[in-house]
C-alpha cells in the first residue's frame, strides 16, 4: 500500500526531534574578554573594569574566563602595557583575591602566545596559581614550540588548549600534520581559529569535522574562537557546536581586536543550560560598555567585511580606521584587491 504526501509529512514531523530546546552539558563557554578586547587598548582597562567582567563572568555561570595574556615583558614592556598583557599572578589576585573555582564555578585562564612569552619561567606551577588552564597559541609553523609550551604546563598542573591561529591560511595537509602531532601531547582542548573573519559555514563545517576526527577516541575536545568580519561569528559558532564542537570561546558585546568576536551575550541566549544568566551580561553591557564604545571602536566595519570576504589580516583595515579618512571603502577595496 502506497503512502500518501500527507503521510510521508507525518512521518517526517514525528520523527524529527528538535536539540535547540535541550542542551549538552558537557559544553563549555570561555569568555576571553580582557584578553582578546585588551588588544583594541594595550590592555589598559581598570581594575574597576576587569573586576566587573570577573564577576559578571562568576554571576552569568561562564565556565572560563581568559583574564589575560601571559606574555614577555621584554617584548611587551610594563610601561607601555595594562596588567593583562602578562598577567601577573598578584595583579589577577588583585581582581579575583584566593579565587576558588569550587566555590564560584568559574576557572580561571590564561594565554600564551608561542615566540612571545618567556613560558617557562613565568608560568608559575599550578599548586601556586589561582589559573586553572593555559592556552597556547601559535600558528602552524610554531608546532614544535608549542608541543614544549603544552607538556610544560601540563607538567605544571594545568588543563591546557592550543588554538591554531589563521587557520583560514594554512594547507590542508599541514592542518592534517598538526592535528597528528597535537593529539600526541597532554592538551586538552583544540581550538578552529578563524583570526580573518575568513570562514563560511562550509568551511567550519569542514575544520570542525576534521579536528573531531583527529580527536576522536582521545577524550580531547574541539574548540572554536570565531571573529565578526563578517558578521558569522556567532553563525559559525553555533555551527561548530551543533557538529560536537564543546568549547565556545564568546567577548561581551564582541569586544576584540578589529572586527571583534562572537557575543557572549547572543551565544548565552541561545543556550538552554539553566546554569548560565544572560541578565548580569545586560548589567555588565549598561554599566560598562556603553562608556567603553565612546572610547574604542570595533565590530564589523566596512573595511573589516572587506579583508574578511578576502582572508586578509585585519592590520590594514584597523590603519585606515586609525586614519583621518576612515571612509575611504573604494580606494581601500581597490588596495586590497591589488595586494592580493
Amino acid at each position: 500500500m502506497f503512502e500518501t504526501g500527507h503521510e510521508k509529512h507525518q512521518e517526517r514531523i514525528h520523527s524529527m526531534k528538535a536539540p535547540w530546546i535541550t542542551y549538552r552539558p558537557e559544553l563549555k563557554v570561555l569568555d576571553c574578554t580582557i584578553r582578546d578586547g585588551g588588544l583594541m587598548n594595550d590592555h589598559q582597562f581598570s581594575n574597576d573594569f576587569v573586576k566587573a567582567v570577573y564577576e559578571t563572568c562568576v554571576d552569568a555561570g561562564v565556565d572560563y574566563m581568559e583574564i589575560g595574556y601571559r606574555n614577555s615583558k621584554e617584548m611587551f614592556p610594563k610601561k607601555q602595557f595594562g596588567a593583562f598583557r602578562h598577567s601577573d599572578e598578584e595583579d589577577i589576585r588583585r581582581i579575583t583575591g584566593d579565587h576558588d573555582p569550587e566555590a564560584t564555578g568559574l576557572k580561571l585562564a590564561i594565554m600564551a602566545d608561542a615566540g612571545k612569552s618567556d613560558w617557562a619561567e613565568d608560568i608559575l606551577p599550578a599548586s601556586e596559581s589561582v589559573v586553572s588552564m593555559v592556552r597556547v597559541a601559535c600558528y602552524v609553523e610554531q608546532i614544535p614550540e608549542t608541543v614544549e609550551m603544552l607538556c610544560d604546563a601540563h607538567e605544571k598542573g594545568y588543563e591546557t588548549s592550543c588554538n591554531i591561529m589563521a587557520i583560514s591560511t594554512v594547507q590542508e595537509v599541514e592542518i592534517d600534520q598538526a592535528l597528528e602531532v597535537l593529539v600526541q601531547t597532554p592538551v586538552g582542548t583544540i581550538c578552529v581559529v578563524d583570526s580573518f573573519g575568513a570562514l563560511y559555514r562550509e568551511q567550519v563545517d569542514m575544520l570542525i569535522r576534521k579536528y573531531m576526527d583527529a580527536v576522536n577516541e582521545t577524550g580531547k575536545e574541539v574548540g572554536i574562537h570565531a571573529h565578526n568580519n563578517q558578521q558569522l561569528a556567532f553563525a559559525n559558532t553555533i555551527e561548530a557546536l551543533i557538529l560536537g564542537a564543546n568549547r565556545v570561546d564568546a567577548t561581551v558585546d564582541g569586544l576584540g581586536r578589529g572586527a571583534g568576536n562572537c557575543p557572549l551575550e547572543l551565544l548565552l541566549g541561545f543556550l538552554r543550560n539553566p546554569k548560565f544568566k544572560i541578565r548580569p551580561v545586560y548589567k555588565l553591557l549598561e554599566d560598562h560598555f556603553v562608556g567603553l564604545r565612546e572610547e574604542l571602536t570595533w565590530g564589523p566595519l566596512v573595511p573589516y567585511n572587506i579583508t574578511g570576504q578576502h582572508n586578509q589580516h585585519p592590520r590594514s583595515a584597523m590603519a585606515l580606521l586609525d586614519g583621518d579618512d576612515r571612509s575611504r571603502y573604494l580606494a581601500f577595496y581597490d588596495q586590497v584587491m591589488r595586494d592580493i
